[in-house]
Formats: structure tokens, sequence, C-alpha cells
């Protein structure tokens, strides 16, 4: 039975473009079934949550995700990530971008490094699907009133390769299914695990995908919000609380087979603030949320794609496309207030990673392999 799940929600018998869309999981246990790390007891850091602990916990924020699964082989997706509800093109939002390990294929990185703006929604997708991504993200901009004279577009399409679970050479996602992701967007909570653009990862040789997570610093700190966004498809040593988690010395048993031992993956960050900030301390800012991927065991290896994007939905520090003056006036955060918000990002970040593996359910997928889900068992045994 199919379905078509929009920003989180199964919608039944649903056809889009042809290809069956589903649930992910929904052979097994569905996402709903496991726990969040905080469910779990795994309180990450010592800053508060927000009330979703989610990224749309940063006001404005939307997300909308599309699961493909179809046979045996086809196991992918879409996720967009929309810094606020009106034209972006229009409105843009000022950003900054964190290279980790550049092994990746991040569309439009170099734009937004020179002009400090994103212009348009985030995507994530597998490796093969980052063209047909952008088209769509273009289609969409140019379709927007009021962008009937655009003649340019920076799309921002980043990937991870979930070949290792899903037939990537069949190139199963198609313009419709990105387009459907960004119309689908909402505010709200965003559904984790093996959904959207992370149906088919892995992570630490178990089943990864999104993950999200959000802190907001006390009013005493600035009262800001940072939400973070992961797709996870990454290696090394799973680290839980400082303690590795696969290994015989601590009692829970040998390393599994799983697909890359090498280490090798890739991870996407989008982090989201409130803050106004501009694009020089989001681009520090996105390099503090990719500690998240140190803390719980990377090492943004040799072939790892490892990128955070980090931009502000503060109206204050948005660029207008159209202007008749020639200066701006804009009310920034200090460089020595930053300290707060880049401890709000690695916390965030780390707790999102961790998601992305406890909501996870175990899939099937491509030439009969497996990623088997986090065995919570073992991760409760660790903790005592």
């Amino acid at each position: 039975m199919p379905f078509l799940v929009i920003a989180g929600l199964p919608i039944m018998f649903v056809l889009l473009a042809g290809v069956a869309t589903l649930a992910a999981g929904s052979a097994g246990q569905t996402p709903g079934e496991r726990p969040r790390a905080r469910e779990f007891g795994l309180v990450v850091g010592v800053l508060p949550a927000g009330p979703l602990n989610a990224i749309t916990d940063v006001a404005g924020v939307k997300v909308g995700q599309v699961t493909l699964i179809e046979g045996r082989d086809v196991r992918t997706g879409v996720t967009a990530v929309l810094p606020h509800g009106g034209n972006v093109f229009e409105d843009k939002v000022p950003a900054g971008i964190s290279v980790g390990n550049g092994y990746g294929k991040l569309t439009g990185v170099t734009q937004v490094r020179e002009l400090g703006t994103i212009e348009t929604p985030i995507v994530l997708t597998n490796t093969l699907s980052v063209p047909t991504a952008a088209d769509a993200v273009i289609d969409w901009t140019l379709g927007l009133p009021g962008n009937e004279r655009v003649g340019s577009v920076n799309p921002v399409v980043g990937e991870t390769n979930d070949g290792w679970l899903n037939d990537i050479r069949g190139r199963h996602v198609t313009k419709a299914h990105v387009l459907e992701a960004i119309k689908s967007a909402s505010g709200g909570a965003v559904a984790e695990g093996a959904v959207g653009a992370g149906t088919g990862t892995t992570c630490f040789d178990y089943k990864g995908g999104i993950g999200t997570a959000s802190r907001r610093l006390p009013e005493a700190r600035g009262g800001w919000t940072v939400g973070v966004l992961v797709q996870t498809n990454f290696g090394g040593v799973l680290t839980i609380r400082g303690l590795p988690f696969d290994l015989k010395e601590a009692g829970i048993g040998a390393p599994p087979a799983g697909p890359d031992p090498s280490g090798d993956g890739s991870c996407m960050i989008v982090v989201a603030t409130d803050a106004p900030l501009d694009a020089r301390n989001l681009e520090r800012l996105a390099k503090r949320a990719l500690l998240g991927i140190a803390r719980t065991g990377g090492y943004f290896s040799n072939g790892s794609g490892d990128y955070a994007i980090a931009f502000s939905t503060a109206a204050g520090v948005r660029a207008p496309h159209r202007a008749t003056e020639r200066t701006r006036t804009v009310t920034l955060l200090r460089d020595d207030t930053m300290s707060p918000l880049f401890q709000a990002a690695a916390e965030a970040s780390e707790e999102a990673i961790l998601n992305s593996l406890f909501k996870a359910v175990r899939t099937e997928g491509k030439d009969g392999r497996v990623a088997e889900a986090l065995p919570l068992e073992r991760v409760k045994a660790l903790l005592k």
C-alpha cells in the first residue's frame, strides 16, 4: 500500500509521478515505535531544548519531506528546509557554510560564500539526484509571484550517498518529488530516522537518517533559539556520552558487519537561528555545528562530505533583492556574545545526530542488504 509522506505525515493511496512513496520502515517497525534520545533518557549538554526540540523551534522555519520506497531497491527521498514562509529569493537570509571534509556535491556553496545569503529553500537528497533537485528548486523559485523577471537563481542542494541501500543509479527522485517536499513544508514536529533524504542512509554501520534538535538560550544569555537538522550517512566509532559504543572490552559485543567500515560517508547539517547574525558569524556558527560529528565519533574521513549550512531568520538582517537605497543599516550581535550560540549549535547537532540513529528503523534495501537499527538495549547497558 503506497503512502506519500508530507512533512512527516503519511497519506495513504497516493502515487506521485508514477512512483509509489511510503513511510520508511513500513515493512517492520515504524519510526513512532522508537524513542528519541531524550525520551530514552539520554540528555545531551546542559542548555534547554526548545518546545519541539527541532529546527522548527526557530520561528518561521518549515520542513517538508518525501520518502520513496519501491520494491526491494528504491530507498531514498527528499528533505526541504525553508528559512521562512515568504519569497526567499526576494527576501534573502544571511548564511554561512563550513566544510569538515569536502568530498561532496553541495550545489550553491560558492555564491553563498561570496555574497553571504541564501535565496532558495535548502534541499537534501542523494548524490546523483542533486542536479534534479537543483532544477526543481529553480522551477519553484522562478514560479513564485514577483519573480517573473528573475534570470539567475542559486539553488542550495546538499546530499549524501545512499547507494548501499538504494538503487542510486536509477535516479528515482524526480522534480515532482522535490517540489512536493517544498510545497508541503510546514512548522511543527519533524519526522526523523528513515524518512525523506535519510531513507537509505547509514550511520556508524547502523541505520541513519534525518535527525533534529534545538536549544534555547536563557534570557540572560540572549534568549535566542538555535535549531539543527541533520542527514547522517557517515562512519567512525559511535560514541555516546564520551563512551565508545561498539567495544568488546565494554562487554557489549563486537562491531556489526556494516556497510562501510572505512568510516567514509557524509553528513549534512542545517542550522537555523533567530539571532541577528551576519554571514561571517553564521559561518562561525556552522563550524561549531560540525562538532556534533566529532562528539558522536566521526572524524571527517577522506571520503566523507561533511557540510554545515547556517542561516538567520531575523527579519532585520535579511537582504531584500530589490532596494532603492545604496546602503542599509542592520543591528548585529557582537562577537563577544557568540559563545552561547556556539555551545547551542554543538549541543543541538550532537543530539540531532543521535536522534537520527535512535528513530531509524531496520531497513532492507538494494541487493538484499540490511541496515540494522541502533540496538537500544545495548545503549541502555552502556549508559548504566
